[in-house]
């Protein structure tokens, strides 16, 4: 390129100075996407699960974890059942016979959210919202299955059958977690579901926010939800059968993925990390345009302000690429024309205990900020409540609104030595460190190569 000519055909352009003052300075309009509503099943330390806003700040604040019992590391969701007793007593029996306990997690945080953003679902309010449900897993199709084969004809009598039936029913056709919800509000708006592993609710977020700033909609309810079968999936060994038998290539690092286990905590971003632990739940966000919201005097959390999705170009759905390339341009897509890095000094990352993963982010982070990239603040929570696939892009969002709102970073859960593959600072410990800011990302990756970056907004956007 000369300065004389400009660029040639078919030469590209070059990088865009991602720290100089945006080129179109962000504003408030009427279609913007923010947040008004928050609702929560997540492990609890009780028999109770974690339902609120405020129940899930005071164990992410102090870097508490509700993933071990007895030895056994896995993030357990307990009460679920009797939550929904509590929240919707009009139920049914003959209903909550046919649920799965995924079906009550996605209700639960789902009424949680609604009441959390001052709608009345018995009222009729959200019968316009478009209901969106991300999914990781197959679970509930998997245990209806299994109930119904592992069933004894000798001990089943007529009804146990019918609602043996009815499970499989409601886990293998229309009735997913997503249709009931939709059913529940009495949505005539859109409702489908959207499963690509533990980017599924921030692509849904991203979604849910183009579609309110296209016109298409005013409010949308985005959860995510997922249960493991620790009996069948979790197993370490597994994944590492699955990584020999597809001869995964990780690129950049010769060893395999680290298998979940069960016997030791996740340490995400940790010198000592080596593995992760699963976790059940779901998290459901109520989007509005602001011009809804602000007709209803709703109270807000702050905004979604961009999403993008990139893949790494990998030929096995069970690959790695470490080095971060893909995880960065999706950032700087997010970001878009109206925000630059230099407003954003904390990411709420997708750590999970893995050296590999803490590799992939370390890479991307230091792709985007270069020498600054050890004073950005990056956390993750995911050891608060276990690695729970579809939900974990809208338990990011929640925490780093949150966040946002108190001035303050919440640690990385399990995080005592930082790494030192850690190209930024993961505020390890079990205390929020101050920090005033009203921009950041939040990032979700995972095998396979998918990538998803958000934008969030308080201050200002809210």
């Amino acid at each position: 390129m000369s300065e004389e000519h400009g660029r040639a055909r078919g030469e590209p352009a070059p990088p865009r100075d991602l720290f100089a003052p945006a080129p179109r300075p962000w504003a408030p309009g009427p279609r913007d996407a923010l947040v008004t509503g928050m609702g929560f099943c997540l492990p609890g330390a009780a028999d109770e699960p974690v339902r609120t806003a405020g129940q899930v700040w005071a164990t992410a604040a102090t870097g508490t974890s509700h993933v071990e019992r007895d030895g056994f590391h896995h993030g357990t969701v307990r009460g679920a059942r009797e939550a929904f007793e509590e929240l919707l007593p009009d139920v049914p029996s003959r209903y909550l016979r046919s649920y799965a306990d995924v079906h009550l997690y996605g209700m639960v945080s789902l009424v949680e959210a609604c009441r959390d953003a001052g709608l009345d679902h018995t009222a009729g309010e959200l019968r316009g919202a478009d209901v969106l449900t991300a999914r990781a897993g197959v679970d509930s199709n998997y245990d209806s299955y299994r109930a119904w084969h592992d069933a004894d004809p000798a001990t089943v009598g007529p009804r146990e059958a019918k609602s043996l039936f009815v499970r499989l029913l409601v886990a293998g056709t229309s009735s997913d977690v997503g249709p009931v919800q939709a059913a529940f509000l009495g949505s005539t708006g859109a409702n489908y579901t959207v499963s690509c592993g533990c980017a599924s609710s921030s692509v849904l977020l991203g979604i849910a926010r183009t579609m309110i700033a296209a016109g298409q909609s005013d409010l949308v309810a985005v959860t995510g939800v997922d249960r493991f079968d620790t009996e069948r999936v979790l197993h370490g060994h597994r994944l590492r059968e699955v990584v020999e038998r597809e001869a995964v290539t990780v690129r950049h690092n010769d060893d395999p993925p680290a298998a979940p286990r069960h016997d030791r905590p996740m340490r995400p971003y940790d010198a000592a990390g080596d593995c992760m632990n699963y976790g059940d739940g779901s998290v459901t966000l109520i989007l509005e345009s602001r011009e809804h919201a602000a007709a209803r005097g709703a109270r807000t959390h702050g905004a979604v302000l961009g999403q993008a999705t990139t893949r790494s170009g990998l030929n096995s759905a069970v690959a790695i690429d470490t080095g971060g390339t893909a995880l960065a341009e999706a950032a700087r897509r997010a970001l878009g024309d109206h925000t630059s890095l230099a407003q954003i000094p904390y990411v709420n990352g997708g750590g999970e205990g893995d050296a590999l993963f803490t590799r992939i982010e370390s890479n991307a982070v230091r792709s985007l900020w270069g020498d600054r990239s050890s004073q950005v603040l990056v956390s993750s929570q995911e050891a608060c409540f276990g690695h729970s696939g579809a939900p974990l892009g809208a338990l990011g969002t929640a925490l780093t609104l949150m966040m946002m709102r108190e001035g303050a970073v919440c640690p990385t859960a399990n995080c005592t030595a930082p790494s030192p593959v850690c190209s930024f600072d993961p505020v390890p410990g079990t205390k929020t460190r101050a920090l005033e800011f009203d921009r950041a990302l939040s990032f979700n990756y995972q095998v396979g190569g998918v990538n998803s970056a958000l934008l969030l907004g308080g201050g200002d956007a809210c």
